[in-house]
């Protein structure tokens, strides 16, 4: 294992383990760090990490799905190949993005993308938050950059 995968499930672990949102901006960097959240995607696999975490990831768009409303409103899907042959579905609040009409991001395009990890199973998981808002229960903002268009 390298030392950057060992040093990413640390930090995982950390984060797991109590030390809270308030320091979730300091585990993810300006730039996308794919083998962090591979590293944490192991970590829930395997059952050693609980609990949402704060992630950035960046790719190539493999899938766009049309838009649906949920319970908490209008919401836009897409897949990005994050390398190692691991795709991740991203959430995307519409009602509270500024960004064009959907869908605002098409197979093969590259994105960067900053929020929240959740991992219900292996069959239910992916990354929302990725607007600027915060909540009770996540306080870091997100974001998707397609091809270096930021939207929040």
């Amino acid at each position: 294992m390298s030392m950057k995968r060992m040093m990413a499930g640390v930090a995982c672990i950390l984060l797991a383990t109590g030390v809270g949102h308030a320091h979730a901006q300091q585990a993810i960097g300006p730039a996308c760090d794919n083998g962090h959240f591979l590293a944490v995607q192991q970590g829930f696999e395997g059952g050693a990490l609980r609990g949402d975490q704060p992630v950035h990831v960046c790719g190539r768009v493999i899938a766009v799905s049309r838009e649906k409303r949920t319970r908490s409103g209008w919401h836009g899907y897409f897949y990005v190949d994050v390398g190692q042959g691991v795709s991740i579905r991203i959430v995307s609040d519409l009602d509270r993005m500024a960004a064009p009409a959907w869908p605002w991001v098409a197979k093969g395009d590259t994105v960067d993308v900053v929020g929240r990890y959740y991992y219900d199973n292996p069959r239910s998981q992916g990354i929302d938050w990725t607007h600027h808002g915060t909540g009770r229960k996540w306080g870091m903002p997100g974001y998707v950059a397609v091809n270096g268009a930021r939207y929040e």
